[in-house]
């Protein structure tokens, strides 16, 4: 297995620097967020309850209007992805370029893994899964990408006998969540993951959840110890999906489109800097010229930007930013100016 699957962001997000590396929204959850965390404290001296647990489950399901018994609470959408060989399938075919966490599980549970590349402009080609497949991943909106599928296509994957995964970590900065499936309950064999990390700034504590048939949730638990989520993690998750936070997310996704439109702009007019459209995340994927030596060129002044030749499909020469208000991110326009500049000048 390559080893470069298991780089992250939070790995060129070294401390010190302007971080464009990480998708999160923020420094820290919100105020109120935090108060329902310190709140919950009190209660680190019971184990977790299935009350707390039934909770969480029942807030979910009132949020994407589904059965509780249709809600697997996680430890972040990384423990989905580990626990996908319990679904012990034969052949499993990954959409790139993509997240890689599953790949990695799969491979390391000796799951026969097909790669699957989208075309040029990183569309889902659905004629290049393979038929026998019966494990299909995909990220929706993907990372790093930026590319929204649409719903029917998405949809379009499931066949009898194959269990589809759609990895919908950042669908709640769409906003009206368009093309989210997280709603879906007659599709067979689909699980959506969602995750509050990167709205609620939230990598610390681990949480999201999946979506799915009971039965289906059952096989990808099957593994799992006894309490598998924190007391924290349950609490989180039923403050995320409240109305008022749902709305209050709502409007940081119309309020990150306009970030990412005026990011997006003033990139463009970089020399040799292009990138790729339309977005749809809270992220840009870049092309620059020798971007090896441009993101050391950046991190040396400060800035940190994601390596996206780790990602199955892409070069050394792509990059990926998070989206950032104007007031920060005309630091990144800036670096990355000064930073172009340097490595013509030694051409």
């Amino acid at each position: 297995m390559d080893q470069l699957l298991r780089h992250h962001g939070d790995v060129d997000a070294t401390p010190g620097l302007l971080d464009f590396a990480v998708n999160v929204r923020g420094s820290g959850p919100p105020v109120w967020l935090r108060d329902r965390l310190i709140a919950a404290v009190d209660g680190l001296g019971r184990y977790p309850s299935a009350v707390q647990d039934a909770a969480a489950r029942a807030a979910v399901a009132a949020r994407h209007d589904r059965d509780p018994a249709e809600v697997l609470v996680l430890g972040g959408v990384a423990e989905g992805f580990a626990l996908l060989p319990a679904l012990a399938p034969r052949s499993a075919a990954v959409v790139h370029p993509s997240f890689t966490e599953p790949e990695v599980s799969l491979c390391r549970a000796g799951v026969a893994v097909r790669r699957v590349f989208t075309d040029a402009a990183h569309r889902l080609r659905p004629e290049r899964i393979p038929a026998e497949a019966d494990l299909v991943v995909l990220g929706n909106p993907t990372n790093p990408t930026s590319v929204l599928h649409t719903a029917e296509v998405v949809r379009g994957l499931a066949r009898p006998g194959r269990v589809l995964v759609v990895d919908e970590a950042f669908a709640d900065a769409v906003p009206g969540e368009r093309e989210s499936l997280a709603t879906d309950r007659s599709t067979p064999g689909l699980l959506v993951f969602r995750s509050l990390t990167k709205t609620w700034a939230l990598p610390g504590l681990r949480a999201g959840y999946a979506l799915g048939a009971p039965d289906l949730l059952a096989r990808l638990a099957a593994p799992r110890p006894p309490w598998p989520v924190g007391t924290l993690v349950l609490e989180a998750v039923r403050a995320c999906c409240a109305p008022a936070a749902v709305a209050e997310a709502a409007a940081a996704a119309v309020q990150a489109v306009r970030h990412r439109e005026w990011m997006a702009h003033q990139l463009a007019n970089l020399p040799g800097v292009t990138i790729h459209q339309p977005a749809a995340a809270p992220f840009l994927l870049l092309h620059v010229p020798d971007g090896e030596r441009v993101r050391a060129v950046l991190s040396d002044a400060g800035v940190a930007v994601r390596r996206a030749d780790t990602f199955p499909g892409l070069t050394r020469d792509h990059l990926r930013v998070a989206v950032r208000p104007p007031e920060i991110a005309a630091a990144l326009v800036d670096g990355l100016r000064a930073a172009l500049a340097t490595v013509e000048s030694a051409i």
